[in-house]
């Protein structure tokens, strides 16, 4: 295959198209309307090569085609290209002589506060379309992670800002999104749009700041707004920083929020499919609840007309556990299981019956001593309560999955029950 030639033909090749291509363009423009077959012999191609190039001419604007079996092609006259070509010429130069300025503006922007370039970068964005558009333009370029700390109330501004659109991109070029806030019934369906391409937690507490931080290149902290310090979104304000502590402060604070929270799935079915009804339990009267239970047990056998029925014991223990794990979860404090067992000892020491303390802090080992499980009359108890107790207590706190081992009460009586806390 031979150079590419001056004049129309270099011209072709210069604006993207194959040398052949030309070639078969120049052939048609001399010999006027031809057919494919035709066209192939005039450029020395096969008919397969021939249509390739044929439909590559006309998604540039270069052939029109009309008739039918068999279909001519037609060469648009190079005068009419030539034209185009200097038309469009002209309004990429204007455009560029227009956006001189702002394009010169944003590079300066981009520049690192002081001469070196390691050095950290502070940038204060105003108003809601800037702070959008920096944004947006950051999550570009993120490539491992994003972890997004925003509050329920401002899901739809993110929406209305595009900011969506860029996390989901950023989803689909392989990088983790992470998104915490509040989910309520007001924005349940900004809620699950998050939720169809990111990692989605309902906050078990207020999101106060909005906060995006992007792999380790830098964090956008909001510090005013209609959340904040401002009265509208006119008057919000946001702080970019790539500054190490400042991005660890960011990851910080979006972890606390994150490891307490519940998984969307289970917060959006709780709002969509609530639980209808449910039977308190209050020390010192739980013979109500009780008398209530057996009336809609009996209601309910005399109904379905049966004379005896079995409740799987185990199953009853071990929900009774779990739900008392999550009441005693709330109370807690601490983030990391050795945190949150010396909380568990306080929390014994001051409400339970047994004493409760650490055994060892990695794996978080605990020691229940003093305890009614503790004797023969009601290992199940021991066996199976208490590590479900534990078990939702830790996993309230704390947000994740952690495995609890269940002791046999009846051989620890003398030195209490040992349970051994792990990430699942």
């Amino acid at each position: 295959m031979g150079q590419p030639s001056g004049g129309l033909h270099g011209l072709l090749v210069e604006h993207g198209i194959p040398e052949r291509g030309a070639r078969l363009y120049l052939a048609l423009s001399r010999e006027g309307p031809q057919t494919a077959a035709e066209l192939a012999r005039l450029s020395a191609m096969n008919r397969v090569e021939a249509y390739r190039f044929i439909r590559q001419l006309e998604s540039a604007g270069l052939l029109t085609s009309y008739g039918r079996r068999p279909m001519r092609f037609a060469a648009v006259p190079p005068d009419a290209v030539v034209d185009r070509w200097i038309r469009k010429a002209n309004d990429r130069l204007h455009r560029l002589e227009g956006d001189r300025e702002r394009v010169l503006a944003e590079w300066r922007e981009g520049l690192p506060a002081t001469g070196d370039v390691d050095a950290p970068r502070f940038k204060v964005l105003e108003g809601p379309e800037t702070i959008h558009r920096f944004l947006i333009k950051q999550l570009g370029t993120a490539r491992e992670e994003v972890r997004v700390a925003v509050g329920g109330f401002s899901l739809a501004r993110a929406i209305d800002g595009g900011v969506d659109r860029a996390l989901r991109e950023a989803t689909e070029r392989g990088v983790k999104v992470r998104v915490v806030t509040e989910i309520t019934a007001a924005n349940l369906a900004e809620a699950k749009l998050f939720g169809a391409f990111g990692e989605l937690r309902h906050s078990n507490g207020p999101v106060s700041n909005r906060a995006v931080g992007i792999d380790r290149s830098g964090a956008l902290i909001f510090v005013s707004g209609p959340e904040g310090l401002g009265a509208s979104d006119a008057h919000q304000v946001a702080l970019w920083s790539s500054a190490p502590t400042f991005q660890r402060l960011a990851r910080d604070y979006h972890h606390r929020l994150w490891v307490r929270g519940a998984k969307a799935e289970r917060r959006i079915v709780e709002l969509e499919a609530p639980v209808n009804a449910t039977l308190p339990i209050v020390r010192g009267r739980e013979s109500d609840t009780l008398d209530r239970l057996r009336e809609v047990t009996a209601l309910g056998m005399r109904v379905a007309g049966i004379e005896r029925m079995t409740i799987d014991l185990p199953e009853l223990i071990a929900t009774i556990g779990r739900q008392i794990g999550q009441e005693v979860g709330r109370t807690l404090e601490g983030d990391t299981p050795a945190e949150v067992g010396r909380s568990l000892e306080a929390y014994y020491a001051a409400h339970a019956m047994g004493r409760l303390s650490v055994v060892k802090q990695r794996p978080l080992v605990l020691r229940v001593n003093q305890c009614f499980a503790c004797v023969n009359q009601s290992p199940e108890v021991g066996r199976i309560l208490c590590p479900e107790l534990i078990k939702a207590a830790v996993e309230t706190r704390l947000g994740v999955g952690y495995d609890v081992s269940k002791p046999d009460p009846r051989r620890h009586a003398q030195r209490g029950c040992v349970f051994t806390v792990t990430a699942a």
